[in-house]
């Protein structure tokens, strides 16, 4: 089931966070935030987490503004985490159409995310989805003392031109 992601589910989503930090190819971060920094970092208004029967969280999507310029209303950029006892069951597609709907429902016309190029079942999952490859921006960043490369992705939404 998607819900709106709310604080009480912020132990369970901070530890999946945490959960993809470790395993190296998610993201630049290190470490998780405190909930205070997540929650008031990602929109409310576009962040979700995928629970079962038993209320446990199985993963989590949410947004941040890319700029505040006007220009950029209507950009965001995205992250979606999934416990790993939880891949391979759709949750991941289920959380990004449940984004989708959200960011096309409030005129969000682009959606973005850096990925890392060896986190290829992120890359497929977003395929998948209707992201489309813009670029690779090499070396874009330290990881634990080496360069990495992000794979740019997008979503324009097919409503709002």
């Amino acid at each position: 089931m998607i819900r709106p992601l709310v604080p009480e589910h912020a132990e369970q989503v901070l530890a999946i966070y945490q959960s993809g930090i470790d395993e190296g190819n998610a993201t630049f971060e290190t470490v998780a935030p405190a909930w205070e920094s997540f929650d008031k970092a990602k929109l409310a208004e576009h962040r979700f987490a995928a629970v079962d029967e038993d209320g446990t969280v199985l993963g989590w999507v949410a947004a941040i503004r890319v700029s505040e310029r006007g220009a950029y209303a209507g950009v965001v950029e995205h992250s979606v985490y999934v416990a790993p006892a939880a891949r391979g069951r759709g949750v991941a597609e289920s959380l990004l159409k449940a984004l989708i709907g959200s960011t096309v429902a409030a005129g969000i016309w682009t959606i973005q995310s850096g990925i890392f190029p060896e986190n290829t079942a992120s890359l497929a999952l977003h395929e998948r989805a209707g992201f489309r490859v813009i670029g690779t921006r090499q070396r874009i960043g330290r990881h634990h003392g080496v360069r990495r490369d992000v794979v740019l992705v997008e979503r324009r939404s097919p409503v709002i031109g």
